[in-house]
């Protein structure tokens, strides 16, 4: 037997050995006998570097050092889901989906594991990256982490695609958690809060030595690609496990709202005897095909739904009532608590939202309040315990006058939240809108923190984002914490930006209620940010989907002084204030004013890609047919029902081949 056989059937033997283990949990040799084979195959490696394998068993003991990871562009975006709390929301859902499918509806249920979510890309049966979540657009690579962890395939078996994206949950079991709890207490160092936020932390760790240390397990649940050899979501799980994923087997395939409650309920109690923590239960329409018919939302798929298990609930003592500013003026009141363990975590505030809501439930200082974590991520006061209120308390009077400028605070009619009209005074405003400026989502300046833009503000060197193109390394060297480096790299990272599409320059500008879908909208209408500027509020109403709350937020933006001042510096310092050329070559107004449903299976272009060409060119995308609806785009397998309303409605049915030669 050569040395190259040698190595790679001691590489074969010991992955199937690893899987057994980390996988199957079915060991079938003992841990002394794996460790002989692992050092015999790392001495082979080491004596033959001419048969280096990335995909090595002996790389997951780590090793490699990351001081930088890059941003990587996820090609599927990983969308969050929409949370429900009863049968009533589940019921709302179905009914929502079942008007935009035909045909008997089966999901598939999974438990929602707690961790840190993560996107692994295969090519040729090998780990190429992995990738986190990140804001879903774009996440992290952390590749040399996440190849420490035993139950992650570094070479898949079986009949896989050539290249696909499998996404699951990074979690850390809570034997393990314990262990390097008990670790840390003996060595008087501060025990971990909880096994998500350590789980999550680990992946960032710089030393992937030091992730191989921590006993990370990864479940996986979701496959993104094309030609998948599966029809659903429940084929997807078996296929994925036969590949070698981990693929927890409590899955179920049920037909109804009411067997998803029975799965619900079953593991709201169960969950307390698994070996890891679950926050809830997703439900997914398991037909793949439904599933593309029913599409996204701007930040959810219809096709699937969290249910979150009963909040966990405390009491603890309200100490005091703060304020906060936001970056739109909006007054924020906190309770400031007496720190609480809930859920993991040790809480010590919570928002109060607006006056209203502290009239409602008569909160006071003083007060002892029950407090549990919405959707057990942010902390909320659901009621006071009026046994136990001291009897000199008095209700909470509402401040009138901003707690950071002293302006006096204003609140328009039909609005729950008091406002600072101090706009351009009022310094967290100033710091809000500049730090909303430069993250990730819109002009992601890299070397720039929401820290160190308070410092420029705090140091007069900035005042709103257009002077952020007006400093210098020499400006910034000075700055508490910067070295040379650090202000080279701030430097460039704004330089960078100049190249951000416009679309997010302007949801970047952060005009009230331009989210990013409705800055996706008036970038495509109007093209450029003179367009805008010059554009009524009639003007801008007849735009879709905006409506006159955002038309008028618009309008008051561009009316005021200081704005158009920091527009025209923005053009003078080269910011995108236009859509790009390639992004104008490929638009046209052949569609305007005709709206589109697209339904069924298509050859020549993808769904996706055939709504791409529809607002491309100008025309709007529905996600139902009704009288509006200007054509119906059928491919093969339309449902019957969506066939029958057109026709009903007297709406054409067109062709794939239709629809292109139309555009042609």
């Amino acid at each position: 037997m050569t040395i190259k056989e040698q190595i790679e059937n001691l590489r074969d033997e010991l992955r199937q050995h690893n899987y057994n283990y980390y996988v199957l949990d079915n060991p079938t040799i003992s841990d002394y006998e794996f460790d002989m084979k692992l050092k015999a195959l790392q001495k082979l490696e080491a004596d033959h570097p001419e048969f280096y394998d990335a995909n090595s068993p002996t790389l997951r003991v780590g090793g490699e050092v990351t001081k930088n990871f890059n941003t990587v562009v996820h090609e599927h975006r990983m969308y969050s889901l929409d949370n429900s709390y009863s049968k009533e929301d589940l019921e709302d859902w179905e009914k929502r989906i079942k008007k935009l499918v035909d045909g008997d509806i089966q999901y598939t249920c999974e438990l929602k594991y707690d961790g840190a979510s993560m996107n692994l890309t295969y090519e040729n049966g090998k780990l190429l990256r992995a990738v986190t979540r990140g804001d879903g657009v774009q996440g992290d690579e952390v590749t040399t982490n996440v190849k420490t962890i035993r139950s992650v395939p570094l070479q898949l078996k079986g009949d896989y695609p050539g290249k696909f994206d499998i996404r699951g949950e990074i979690i850390l079991p809570l034997e393990g958690f314990n262990k390097m709890n008990e670790a840390r207490v003996a060595e008087g160092e501060e025990p971990y809060r909880n096994p998500r936020n350590t789980a999550s932390g680990s992946l960032k760790l710089q030393d992937s030595a030091e992730v191989a240390k921590r006993p990370l397990e990864c479940f996986l649940y979701s496959i993104k690609g094309s030609n998948l050899s599966f029809s659903t979501q429940f084929e997807g799980l078996e296929k994925a496990r036969a590949w070698g994923f981990k693929v927890p087997n409590e899955a179920k395939l049920v037909n109804s709202i009411d067997e998803i409650l029975d799965y619900v309920n079953h593991w709201d109690t169960e969950r307390h005897n698994l070996p890891y923590e679950i926050d809830g239960v997703v439900i997914k329409v398991n037909n793949l095909y439904q599933q593309e018919e029913l599409g996204f939302t701007a930040k959810a798929p219809r096709w699937a739904m969290a249910y979150k298990f009963k909040a966990e609930q405390v009491s603890t003592t309200l100490n005091h009532i703060s304020y906060q500013v936001g970056r739109t003026g909006a007054i924020t009141p906190v309770a400031n608590l007496e720190p609480v363990l809930l859920a993991g975590t040790i809480v010590k505030r919570a928002s109060l939202h607006n006056a209203d809501q502290i009239e409602k439930l008569d909160i006071r200082e003083g007060d002892e309040v029950y407090v549990e974590k919405g959707g057990e991520i942010i902390p909320k006061i659901v009621g006071v315990d009026l046994s136990k209120r001291p009897n000199d308390s008095l209700p909470t009077s509402y401040i009138t006058h901003c707690p950071e400028c002293g302006t006096e605070l204003i609140r328009k009619e039909g609005e729950a939240q008091h406002y600072c009209p101090n706009d351009l005074g009022c310094s967290p405003q100033i710091i809000g809108r500049i730090q909303h400026y430069i993250s990730r989502k819109a002009m992601d300046i890299e070397g720039l923190g929401g820290e160190t833009v308070a410092l420029l503000v705090n140091e007069a060197l900035i005042s709103n984002c257009s002077d952020l193109y007006e400093l210098t390394v020499e400006k910034v060297i000075p700055l508490e914490r910067m070295a040379e480096k650090s202000a080279e790299n701030l430097i460039n990272g704004i330089e960078a930006s100049k190249q951000i599409p416009f679309e997010r320059v302007l949801f970047a500008l952060g005009i009230r209620y331009v989210g990013e879908t409705v800055a996706k909208k008036l970038a495509k209408h109007y093209k450029t940010i003179d367009a805008i500027m010059a554009a009524s509020l009639e003007d801008l109403v007849a735009v879709d989907e905006i409506g006159e709350k955002i038309a008028e937020s618009v309008v008051d933006f561009f009316q005021s002084e200081a704005s158009t001042n920091i527009i025209e510096r923005l053009k003078s310092f080269g910011v995108q204030l236009q859509l790009s050329e390639e992004a104008l070559a490929n638009q046209t107004d052949t569609l305007k004013g005709k709206s589109f449903v697209v339904s069924g299976v298509f050859e020549t272009v993808s769904r996706n890609e055939l709504k791409k060409l529809i607002e491309d060119n100008g025309g709007k995308v529905g996600s139902s047919i009704s009288s509006k609806t200007s054509y119906v785009v059928a491919g093969d397998k339309m449902g019957p029902s969506k066939r029958t309303k057109a026709e009903q409605l007297g709406i054409p049915i067109i062709t794939e081949q239709e629809f292109l030669a139309f555009l042609e």
